[in-house]
C-alpha cells in the first residue's frame, strides 16, 4: 500500500459515504435528486449580484495579501449576537473556508497527536475522517434513539483522561434535532465534572452549521451559553444555499478563558495547514450575505409535504425540527435494495450506510417542489413492494 497508515485508515471511515453515494447513483434520468443538500434551481439573482460587485477590484492590492478582515469580521459578529442572543467580540470572529475549514481548525488548535475527541453518530460524513487527521482517535457516542437527543451519561462515560475535545452538531443532521438548553447543561456538568484536576480544559465544538435553517416553532440553542470553552463553527453555505462558495466561520464566546491565545493559535493553524484563509472575494462579500437566506417558508411547505406523504404511505419517520433534511426507515430494513428500487425510477437518496444509520435513509428537502411531486409515487410503489405483509 503507497500511503500511510493514517491515510489508510482515514479511506476506510469514508467508504461508507462513498458507497452510499455512488451506489445511489442511477443510470436512467434523474427524476428527483434527494442525495445532497445542494441546489437544483439556478442561484437568485441576489446572491450573484453581490460576488460580482465584490469582483470589481477598488484598489491595486484588492486580491493581494493581508486582506483587511474586520469589517467582515463584525458584520459576522452582529449577525450571530443578533441570532444567538450573545454579545460576540469581533476579534472572537475566525473567518474561514466554510464549516469545513472552521472544524479542522479548530481540531488542529486544541488537539494533539495521541488525544481522544469524543464525536457524535449519526455524525457528518467526514468528522472520524477529519479527527485522524490530527493524529487524535476518534471515540463515538451514539445519539438516544428515539427522540434523538444527546445520551449525555454515554458521552461522560466515553471522556477519558486523553479527551482533548468533544464534537456535536446542532441543529443536527440527518435527524434535524435541536438540542434544548437542558440537554446543553447536562453535557457542560459532565463535561465540567470531568474537567477536574485536569491542566487543559476540553473543548466543546459546536458544528453549527444549519443555524439559521430553522423550521416554524423551533429555536437555536448554542452550548455556548452553558459552557464557557465552546468553540462555535457557523457557514453561510447553508443559509445562502451556495455549498461550493466556502465562507464561514469560528466563534468564541465572551467569557472564554484564553482568548487572545487562541486567535494566535487560530492563525498559526491557519498558515500553518490553510484550513480556514477564505478567498479575498467572499470576505469583502461576507456583510451582504448575512443578511440573505433561503425562502424558509417554502421549505418547511416542502418538508410538510414530503413528512405527511410518506407518513400516510406507511414510513416511520420524526418531523424534523430543522436542516434540510428528513430521515426515515427503510421498509423492510435493507437500504441497499430500497435505494436501488428507487433509483431504477430515477429518484436518488441517501442511504443510512453513509450517516452511520443502517436501515434508515436520508433525503434532502433541497429538491424542488416539481421532484418532490414526481416522486411520491415512487416512495408509494416502493414501500408497496418492499414492506413486509403483516402476520
Amino acid at each position: 500500500m503507497p500511503v500511510s497508515r493514517r491515510t489508510q485508515r482515514i479511506m476506510q471511515t469514508l467508504a461508507p459515504f462513498m458507497e452510499g453515494m455512488i451506489g445511489a447513483r442511477s443510470d436512467r434520468p434523474v427524476v428527483a435528486d434527494f442525495l445532497a443538500g445542494n441546489p437544483q434551481e439556478i442561484a437568485g439573482r441576489e446572491y450573484v449580484e453581490t460576488l460580482q460587485k465584490w469582483l470589481e477590484p477598488q484598489d491595486e492590492k484588492w486580491f493581494g495579501y493581508g486582506t483587511p478582515t474586520l469589517p467582515s469580521m463584525k458584520a459576522a459578529a452582529e449577525g450571530l449576537s443578533k441570532e444567538l442572543g450573545i454579545e460576540f467580540d469581533p476579534l472572537d470572529i475566525i473567518l474561514c473556508r466554510g464549516a469545513h475549514g472552521g472544524l479542522a481548525g479548530c481540531l488542529d488548535l486544541v488537539v494533539d497527536p495521541g488525544d481522544e475527541v469524543v464525536y457524535i453518530s449519526p455524525p457528518w460524513f467526514f468528522y472520524e475522517a477529519m479527527i485522524l487527521s490530527t493524529g487524535a482517535e476518534p471515540v463515538k457516542v451514539k445519539v438516544r434513539p428515539g427522540d434523538w437527543d444527546l445520551d449525555v451519561p454515554a458521552i461522560e462515560a466515553a471522556i477519558t483522561d486523553r479527551t482533548s475535545a468533544v464534537l456535536i452538531n446542532t441543529p443536527h443532521n440527518p435527524t434535524g434535532k435541536v438540542y434544548p438548553p437542558e440537554t446543553l447543561q447536562a453535557l457542560a456538568d459532565a463535561i465540567n465534572r470531568k474537567n477536574e484536576g485536569r491542566e487543559r480544559p476540553i473543548y466543546l465544538i459546536s458544528d453549527e452549521a444549519y443555524s439559521r435553517i430553522l423550521f416554524p416553532g423551533t429555536r437555536m440553542y448554542t452550548p455556548a451559553s452553558h459552557y464557557p470553552y465552546s468553540l462555535l463553527v457557523h457557514t453561510y453555505s447553508k443559509s445562502a444555499l451556495a455549498p461550493g462558495q466556502r465562507l464561514g466561520y469560528v466563534a468564541m464566546p465572551p467569557d472564554m478563558p484564553g482568548r487572545e491565545e487562541l486567535r494566535m493559535g487560530f492563525l498559526a493553524s491557519a498558515l500553518g495547514s490553510s484550513n480556514t484563509l477564505p478567498d479575498a472575494v467572499m470576505v469583502y462579500a461576507l456583510a451582504d450575505i448575512d443578511r440573505m437566506s433561503i425562502d424558509l417558508d417554502a421549505l418547511a411547505r416542502r418538508r410538510d409535504v414530503v413528512v405527511s406523504a410518506l407518513q400516510e404511505m406507511g414510513y416511520e419517520l420524526h418531523t424534523p425540527e430543522a436542516t434540510f433534511y428528513v430521515l426515515a426507515k427503510v421498509p423492510g430494513g435493507d437500504e441497499r435494495a430500497f435505494v436501488k428500487r428507487l433509483s431504477a425510477d430515477g429518484v436518488l437518496v441517501l442511504p443510512g450506510l453513509a450517516t452511520d444509520t443502517p436501515g434508515y435513509f436520508r433525503l434532502s428537502l433541497t429538491a424542488t417542489d416539481r421532484m418532490v411531486e414526481q416522486s411520491l409515487p415512487v416512495f408509494e410503489a416502493a414501500i408497496k413492494e418492499l414492506q413486509p405483509a403483516p402476520a
